[in-house]
């Protein structure tokens, strides 16, 4: 019988830095949707509406959900060297379905939104360092260059 062993470590620092560099794409988009595309209004502010506002929601699926997908790891964690991976069934495969990376990041919201202190709550309480996402779509963040991180399957058993 194989003794399986999940190691992750909080990695707080690259997690940020990953986060800062994804959100900084989408919001820079954001802003230069609203700056061309948006509407003034009577206080000053700018809105999106219509098209303008739907790519914008299409933009940030793109940036995390799709790439994730495509390429196993958003742009920020690429750069950081973190990798999400699935500890959910089968661990000889460890890549992410769409339904999980949906999951991780449709609560990026609740991270982005108190300035990432949920997330770190999360992850310095957590069994295995996991944001709610993470926890949500039974997935893991691990440093892909830290060799003590990760599924460990010991078949000596």
């Amino acid at each position: 019988m194989n003794k399986i062993q999940i190691k992750t470590k909080p990695n707080l620092g690259k997690r940020i830095y990953a986060c800062v560099i994804d959100y900084g794409f989408i919001y820079a988009f954001m802003i230069g949707m609203l700056i061309f595309y948006g509407e003034q209004s009577s206080e000053g502010g700018y809105s999106l509406s219509g098209f303008p506002a739907l790519f914008v929601s299409l933009f940030w699926g793109l940036m995390t959900i799709g790439i994730e997908q495509i390429f196993g790891t958003t742009l920020g964690n690429y750069l950081n060297d973190l990798k999400p991976i699935s500890i959910k069934g089968d661990f000889n495969n460890l890549d992410l379905s769409l339904g999980q990376s949906i999951k991780r990041h449709l609560l990026d919201c609740i991270d982005i939104y108190t300035f990432g202190i949920i997330g770190i709550i999360a992850i310095k309480n957590s069994k295995y360092n996991q944001r709610l996402g993470d926890i949500w779509a039974t997935t893991i963040v691990i440093d892909i260059k830290d060799k003590e991180q990760g599924i460990i399957i010991d078949n000596s058993l």
